[in-house]
């Protein structure tokens, strides 16, 4: 068993947390994960209402009896989010774990903190990270490049990140972007984790609540079939590379090249977050843009949470045992 600071911070069994994930962390799957020892993550905005959210926390709890947690982000809209609300539906819950992301949580700390919740903040920087342990976060997810969704805007990869943010923080830090197995798992801890985020890789599982095709898309997908779209509006986002995501570049390309700023008027007939939905409920892979990091590469078969989970720390184990021990030779007989 591998117990680093965030399986103690969390009360879970192994140093895995599944990633919030918009369309996708719902009850089937973040129980799942939940029941094989790992950190599993309701997607809060999934739900249309924070009524609704209460509903899926309540859901889960029927069908893990372990801990999980509430991924809430926060980010400005065309359409007001009612943020307070789905924050006070979470404490109301009695949900323990919040995962933040996008802007600042700390106007939300005070009510966690008073309710015995533990937050973790996902951050793009290491600058970011430092600022999240300041206002009194209690762990965070350092996101490199590498990962689905938003990368943030410096390009970093989690090969620096991910010790560069080790060398400023004490609490407890999850490394995030590009990890799917137990290579990753034991690299992340001997660059100072405490343990692995994975998105994409928990939505290639029996119980991800999304259609086949986009399962079978990640297996077939290779290290190159992920697109990065909205650069020139300074709002990355990493999707998989399908025709939407081509049209979109194509978009951007022109404009820029004829000296025009790119809008998201130029792109919101192509990018609204209905076409994604209707892509993993549907199954057609090129309706919307969806997200996926660059682990697609790695993502070879559609195993259960439980198998995938288990399958990492035991791998995990026997490479830190036999492959990274056996590396190491007695001093007189190196000498030699």
């Amino acid at each position: 068993m591998l117990a680093t600071r965030i399986t103690e911070l969390l009360g879970i069994e192994h140093p895995i947390v599944q990633g919030g994930m918009q369309w996708v962390g719902r009850a089937e799957l973040a129980s799942a994960v939940s029941n094989a020892g790992a950190l599993g993550i309701l997607t809060g905005l999934t739900q249309p209402t924070p009524e609704a959210l209460a509903k899926e926390i309540a859901r889960c709890r029927e069908m893990t009896d372990r801990p999980f947690g509430v991924n809430l982000t926060i980010l400005p809209t065309l359409k007001p989010v009612p943020y307070d609300e789905y924050a006070a539906a979470i404490v109301d819950s009695g949900v323990k774990i919040v995962e933040t992301a996008g802007r600042n949580p700390e106007p939300y700390l005070p009510m966690f903190k008073a309710n015995g919740v533990k937050v973790l903040h996902k951050c793009t920087s290491v600058r970011h990270a430092m600022k999240a342990e300041a206002i009194g976060c209690d762990a965070v997810s350092i996101d490199g490049f590498e990962c689905a969704g938003h990368p943030g805007e410096d390009d970093v990869p989690g090969l620096i990140l991910i010790p560069a943010a080790a060398d400023k923080l004490t609490i407890p830090m999850i490394a995030s972007g590009g990890f799917g197995d137990a290579r990753g798992l034991v690299a992340a801890l001997a660059l100072g984790a405490d343990g692995i985020n994975m998105g994409t890789r928990f939505m290639a599982t029996e119980e991800a609540p999304i259609h086949r095709n986009v399962k079978d898309a990640l297996v077939a997908g290779g290290e190159r079939d992920t697109s990065l779209i909205f650069r020139p509006l300074r709002n990355t986002a990493r999707i998989y590379r399908n025709k939407v995501a081509e049209e979109i570049r194509g978009i951007e390309d022109a404009k820029l090249d004829a000296g025009e700023k790119v809008t998201i008027d130029d792109l919101m007939h192509l990018v609204s977050g209905e076409r994604g939905r209707k892509v993993y409920e549907e199954g057609d892979i090129d309706f919307g843009i969806w997200s996926a990091g660059q682990i697609t590469g790695l993502i070879h078969d559609v195993p259960s949470c439980a198998d995938l989970v288990h399958r990492i720390v035991a791998e995990a184990e026997a490479i830190i045992d036999a492959r990274l021990a056996g590396l190491r030779r007695p001093a007189a007989r190196a000498a030699e």
